[in-house]
């Protein structure tokens, strides 16, 4: 990576936080607007699936709402990164919002699992040009001093989307219809679409310069993507397959674990930034994949409640140490007119981990139980320890050789 584009690593001391305020009315804009796209969204999680079985569909039909939206998201964001780096930020954003919109208010009206169906193949377009955007335009208020705890904190946003819309969603069901699923989603999403029209965007660079420079993915972004797929590949496995491994293993509601892990992201995320801006990646990423291995070797012997709530405390505090810190890394490593694409390439590789999980667990199935498919994913922790201590290691050896870049961070 060319030395220019390195940033060097903040002071330690509470001055530098300070005189680079975080809190502002662009980030608070941002947070919220994510928030509510991310909480619209995950109310239909887990009532979409249920919503086609009510329409007589079969249960791969059901599966098939799900697996479309991920594929026609991951091909959409190499796309909509490089839209970011050449097009206005915030056209980019609103299209996106505007497509998601539309699709989702659309699914209510429906009248065919084939029609739902497409509108799901549109939502995943929409879907993977506004979160992309979000993450992107977010990354140009934080300044390199506070990357990784503005990320964190942003972070947030999506974590409580996760951990209350699957609730709601599933109580406005039960007790409203599927109408009033649908129009309190569309009306979250409104809401992202209401902040968005306010946020203001800092100046782009030349467009001449980012045409010239256009690719669908971001080489210096490799490495953290890598290791983010590594983690959601993991997860992949166990979002498919825990109410499954619940029957399997006697648990009646493996819900709380999704629940208890999502508190834990949304706790962890609030500390970790400041310790990875002040301490360094090494002191964050290393402590979060032990937490995460702890974490699967609990899941994989939970039998009952409380011991499924405790896998699930490891394992939300791992990955909420972890995601954020890869992202913000993401983002250190490439240049300002790049963010676009190297935020597309991280969450290209953060859903084709959880796409690939899913289907490598369910073909594991033939021959295992699911106790044995969360052991095995221990392997891939151990393969991203190694991995990120290996690229730590030549990291130093770098700055090393290269005295005037000794405090770098690549």
């Amino acid at each position: 990576m060319n030395p220019k584009w390195r940033e060097r690593k903040p002071m330690k001391c509470p001055a530098a936080h300070m005189s680079n305020p975080l809190w502002t009315k662009d980030f608070v804009f941002t947070t919220l607007a994510n928030f509510f796209l991310f909480f619209g969204f995950h109310m239909l999680t887990p009532t979409l699936p249920v919503y086609v079985i009510e329409m007589n569909g079969t249960k791969l039909e059901a599966g098939l709402v799900v697996g479309i939206f991920t594929l026609s998201a991951l091909i959409t964001r190499p796309f909509a990164g490089r839209a970011l780096d050449v097009l206005d930020k915030k056209h980019v954003l609103l299209f996106g919002l505007l497509v998601f919109t539309i699709t989702v208010f659309s699914c209510g009206l429906a009248f065919s699992i084939a029609l739902v169906l497409l509108l799901r193949i549109l939502q995943g377009v929409g879907w993977g040009v506004a979160t992309t955007a979000y993450a992107t335009i977010v990354s140009d208020y934080i300044t390199a001093e506070r990357r990784a705890e503005g990320m964190g904190y942003f972070g947030l946003s999506i974590n409580m989307g996760m951990a209350l819309a699957p609730l709601m969603g599933i109580w406005v069901m039960t007790h409203w219809g599927f109408t009033s699923v649908f129009f309190i989603a569309t009306a979250s999403v409104v809401l992202s679409f209401f902040f968005s029209r306010y946020i203001s965007l800092l100046e782009q660079p030349s467009k001449r310069v980012r045409v010239k420079e256009a690719s669908i993915f971001e080489k210096s972004s490799l490495l953290p993507a890598f290791l983010i797929m590594l983690i959601t590949f993991a997860h992949g496995g166990i979002l498919s397959s825990l109410p499954l491994f619940g029957l399997e293993a006697g648990i009646r509601n493996v819900g709380w674990f999704f629940l208890a892990a999502a508190i834990f992201m949304m706790i962890t995320r609030s500390i970790v930034g400041r310790i990875t801006d002040r301490r360094g990646r090494e002191f964050v990423l290393l402590p979060g994949v032990a937490a995460l291995v702890l974490g699967l070797l609990m899941l994989s012997i939970s039998r009952n409640t409380p011991l499924l709530m405790t896998a699930a405390l490891f394992y939300g505090s791992g990955f909420g140490s972890i995601q954020p810190t890869l992202q913000a890394w993401t983002i250190t490593r490439a240049k300002p007119e790049r963010r676009g694409i190297a935020t597309a390439t991280y969450f290209s590789a953060f859903d084709l981990g959880v796409g690939i999980g899913a289907l490598f667990v369910g073909l594991l199935t033939k021959w295992l139980d699911y106790s044995a498919t969360y052991r095995i994913s221990i392997i891939l922790m151990i393969v991203f320890a190694a991995v990120y201590i290996i690229s730590m290691l030549k990291e130093k050896k770098d700055a090393s050789a290269n005295p005037s870049n000794s405090n770098a961070v690549i």
